[in-house]
């Protein structure tokens, strides 16, 4: 008989279930990337770090590419031109052709010290370059050329914009030479009438084309070059040297040939014939014509009036100095004050404040 086993019951205290390990599984920001996916993602990032750089670079390309045009517009954009390539063909000069005496000193001045102002130009359809500003320092480059050689053969020149009209040109032309100050009243007033004359501009006479070529210049001054280009008009073909009449002895000149037909017909005679004059002659006959007018004038106004050696004589003086000088006549019941400046455009109430303060310190 088999031996019966013995169970004993235990209790045995409630256990959790122990946990599963967990598995984790990696993002896809850890996960390994094969080679072919890292050699794409890798790719993918130079490629964008590429179209940001050449979206940055034509940003900038086309930011200097509207300074450019805008520099190019103002004339300011410069380039090495050579001489040959520069014509003076759709302007009349404002400057007298022919030899100028000062030229060697400014090309003195560029071969020691270079061109410190460039020319300007306007390029033309055949590939040359149309002189705008710069007749002067051309014409020293030129002769630097053809006494120093080669090393002047090209010219710093500021490129204007194509299209500007020949109006345009002209004022450019003028302005820079009213800005010096160095042309003449006869120069001024040879421009206007060649620039009335241009078929390519819109004024039909001397007058409008003064007021639309000068505007630059005050009232008074485009009033000399409207009587200077009276004056040229009249001596057309007698004086050689017109360039070189001062305003106040040109507007005498102008007003004795005016007032006495007679006058150019004696000036003609004088100078006819004499080819080998200089300036000094022609200003010096100039000068005695109109020194003999006053004398003249005096005679005949005090033998129609039986006036003569007891008249009063008027007190004439000047004041100021340069722009602000002005010229007093004072006579007998008047009083005459000549200056360089359009009145007009002062406010009436100052004038009458101004001329009743004058008066006053009279007395």
């Amino acid at each position: 008989m088999s031996k019966k086993k013995r169970i004993f019951d235990i209790a045995m205290p409630d256990m959790a279930e122990p946990e599963k390990p967990r598995v984790s599984t990696p993002d896809a920001s850890t996960r390994r990337k094969g080679p072919m996916a890292s050699a794409i993602s890798e790719n993918a990032g130079a490629l964008n770090e590429r179209a940001a750089a050449e979206a940055k670079i034509r940003a900038e390309n086309d930011a200097l590419a509207h300074e450019f045009v805008a520099l190019k517009r103002a004339g300011l954009v410069t380039a090495m031109i050579p001489l040959d390539a520069i014509v003076t063909q759709a302007l009349v000069r404002d400057r007298k052709p022919g030899p100028d005496p000062d030229l060697s000193e400014l090309v003195t001045s560029i071969r020691d010290v270079g061109l410190s102002n460039p020319i300007r130009v306007e390029e033309r359809d055949d590939g040359k370059y149309e002189l705008i500003q710069g007749f002067r320092r051309l014409s020293a480059y030129r002769a630097l050329l053809a006494e120093d050689g080669e090393g002047w053969g090209e010219i710093p020149a500021g490129i204007l914009p194509r299209g500007e009209g020949v109006a345009g040109l002209y004022r450019r032309m003028v302005d820079e030479n009213l800005i010096r100050k160095d042309l003449s009243f006869a120069e001024m007033a040879l421009t206007a009438q060649a620039y009335a004359a241009d078929p390519d501009t819109t004024p039909m006479n001397v007058d409008d084309a003064v007021a639309e070529l000068f505007q630059s210049a005050n009232y008074q001054r485009r009033s000399y070059i409207r009587s200077f280009a009276r004056l040229m008009d009249l001596v057309d073909g007698v004086l050689k040297y017109p360039e070189e009449m001062s305003r106040n002895l040109g507007l005498a000149v102008l007003k004795l040939i005016e007032t006495d037909p007679k006058a150019l017909r004696a000036l003609r005679a004088k100078l006819d014939g004499w080819d080998n004059r200089s300036v000094a002659d022609e200003l010096g006959v100039l000068r005695d014509m109109v020194a003999d007018t006053p004398a003249r004038t005096t005679t005949k106004a005090a033998s129609e009036t039986g006036q003569g050696a007891g008249r009063r004589p008027r007190t004439t003086f000047e004041v100021g100095e340069g722009a602000d000088r002005v010229k007093c006549v004072a006579g007998v019941g008047q009083l005459t004050l000549k200056m360089d400046r359009d009145l007009t455009a002062v406010d009436r109430q100052k004038l009458e404040n101004g001329i009743a303060r004058l008066l006053a310190a009279l007395d």
